[in-house]
């Protein structure tokens, strides 16, 4: 399930979200959590937006916790994950050329990913994998307990092209589309 909060101080160009900038409805976390409940399901998605962007997230993330939900955040890597839950898996992304937000990037995000958790890199062009691949160089990546993922940006990288580069340059990393986008496009709410 997910839970998609309003908000966020970014502009990426491919953003596929950008009606949950605005808008919403200011919800109480304990009625929140009781509808999650209400859907019968143990892993949640806690998304947006950019959710840190909103006071309640860490406090909601928590409560989601207690009520024994898995719980998983999904964050532009832009705000500090530092105060996150440690129980809550966090998927940090770390914006690219081609989002135009790179100067966002707070990459002291990085040491607060352990096992479990994701560090994503969203890619438009060939210019932004071999970026992602020098950054993940850099930055020691590869070696560290998180998983790498690589993520096409839908209708504008295609998948396969990423997948052959991955292929063809052995590098550890794992390979992701938007499943929502694969199943209901762009769809508002999915």
């Amino acid at each position: 399930m997910f839970v998609r909060l309003t908000g966020c101080p970014l502009r990426c160009g491919y953003c596929d979200t950008a009606y949950a900038f605005h808008g919403g409805t200011l919800r109480d976390i304990d009625d929140v959590v009781r509808e999650v409940g209400g859907f019968g399901t143990r892993a949640v998605t806690v998304t947006g937006g950019e959710p840190l962007a909103q006071p309640a997230a860490l406090p909601l993330m928590t409560a989601l916790c207690d009520a024994g939900h898995a719980v998983s955040l999904e964050t532009s890597g832009a705000l500090d994950v530092s105060g996150v839950d440690a129980r809550v898996r966090k998927v940090v992304d770390v914006k690219t050329p081609g989002s135009g937000e790179m100067h966002r990037n707070l990459l002291s995000n990085l040491a607060h990913c352990g096992a479990g958790d994701e560090i994503k890199f969203v890619l438009c062009d060939r210019q932004d994998y071999d970026w992602a691949k020098l950054k993940c160089d850099e930055l020691g990546l590869y070696e560290g307990p998180a998983e790498i993922l690589f993520s096409p940006v839908a209708g504008d990288l295609s998948p396969r092209a990423l997948a052959d580069w991955i292929v063809a340059d052995r590098i550890p990393v794992r390979f992701q589309v938007q499943l929502h986008k694969l199943l209901w496009g762009d769809e508002p709410g999915r």
